[in-house]
């Protein structure tokens, strides 16, 4: 099978990207052909036969060039020229689109739509919502101006994205993603997507409100590398490992920690915050770690805590952490209560309760023996792992609408 996999970035940056470098790499050692399309960029480690792509676009510089950005965040011809050209000759069975928004706009659906007319080659297109940009101009359904979680996007009405600011709290930024929103939303243009993947059962029922995206979802956990948790002795402290930033829940474990003194936790990672982190005398902030010196962190920590105040997705913390068999205390907000089967292998709190955040972390500190039975639990969990997960990829790769 030929898969075109498209996505704005095309090299290693974060999770999206992460996600298309690995199923790329294992639908080639299953025997597929993969090519890649996106913009091109220094560093770029991902591509196609023919070399084409859309040129780079920063919409944090200065200079004569961001006065097309305007028009280009909203419609992009280029991504519609070029990626016509890679269909034309790759002839993909199946496209997969990931991030796509702002850089390659929803013009490549155009470019697809065009293909297949031309060719009369018909072409199953999935996409992965790794997050909430086909019904929130910010991706995040919250509002970074007063850090509230809001819907009001989710049936169409955009004008609450420019009152509250809520790209990047620019009123020219929120007004052009609220354009494109109720552009494309109006257009249907989205109707020419096969299947949309969404990595929670939360997210997917965000997008089952919208109509158009009605009988296209399905619930597709994230896939998890495998990590054997060995003979490693747990340790005397509580774990926080990710971003040090307001949505992440940071400022309520904070004061968590600040008002249990006698409990010792370990921070990992980096943010806008972090500077919140040090000098609390509870806390040691060991900074972003990464690889096996993450997993050792991990590993031995009594348990670990995953506080956001947003509606998260499919957190990769929580599912390594398991992995490893260390037990999660989780905010009960978006699909986290998904991952953890509360007192089998981990417990839930209120996101953003302190109060109830204190009375668990507490609980569970105070019984060692309860968390080690959980730890044992975590043994007993069952993720994709990412061959089994490509090959049901492969299956709706062959489901056309």
């Amino acid at each position: 099978m030929k898969v075109l996999i498209v996505n704005k970035f095309l090299k290693p940056k974060g999770g999206s990207e992460t996600y298309i470098i690995k199923i790329g790499d294992c639908l080639k050692q299953k025997g597929h052909q993969v090519q890649y399309f996106g913009m091109d960029e220094p560093g770029r480690t991902l591509g196609n036969r023919i070399n084409q792509y859309t040129a780079s676009l920063d919409f944090h510089t200065t200079g004569y060039r961001r006065l097309l950005y305007p028009l280009k965040i909203i419609y992009s011809r280029e991504a519609r020229v070029k990626l016509m050209r890679v269909l034309e000759d790759f002839k993909p069975d199946a496209v997969h689109i990931n991030n796509f928004n702002y850089q390659l706009t929803p013009s490549i659906l155009y470019g697809i739509r065009d293909f297949e007319k031309k060719t009369g080659k018909r072409t199953t297109v999935l996409y992965t919502a790794h997050d909430y940009q086909l019904i929130c101009p910010n991706h995040m359904l919250n509002s970074p101006g007063d850090g509230q979680n809001c819907e009001q996007c989710v049936g169409g009405r955009f004008f609450g994205c420019i009152r509250k600011r809520c790209i990047h709290q620019s009123l020219v930024k929120s007004i052009l993603g609220a354009a494109e929103g109720a552009i494309y939303r109006r257009l249907k243009v989205y109707r020419c997507i096969d299947r949309i993947v969404c990595p929670s059962y939360f997210l997917e029922d965000k997008l089952n409100q919208v109509e158009l995206f009605r009988n296209k979802t399905i619930t597709l956990h994230n896939f998890a590398d495998r990590m054997e948790a060995g003979p490693a002795r747990k340790k005397d402290y509580v774990l926080y490992f990710g971003r040090y930033s307001r949505e992440k829940g940071i400022g309520t474990l904070l004061k968590a920690c600040r008002e249990l003194p006698d409990i010792p936790f370990v921070f990992a990672g980096d943010g806008p915050l972090a500077d919140s982190v040090t000098g609390i005398p509870n806390i040691k902030n060991v900074g972003f770690v990464k690889g096996d010196s993450l997993a050792q962190l991990i590993q031995e920590a009594r348990f670990s805590i995953y506080p956001s105040e947003y509606y998260e997705n499919c957190p990769f913390s929580v599912i390594e952490s398991q992995l490893l068999k260390t037990p999660v205390l989780g905010a009960r907000i978006g699909g986290i209560p998904e991952l953890i089967q509360e007192g089998v292998n981990g417990s839930l709190f209120a996101s953003g309760n302190l109060e109830e955040l204190k009375e668990k972390i507490r609980h569970l500190w105070d019984s060692p023996g309860l968390c080690a039975s959980w730890a044992e639990n975590c043994g007993d969990i069952r993720y994709d792992t990412l061959e089994m997960y490509c090959d049901k990829l492969l299956k709706l790769y062959e489901t056309k609408q």
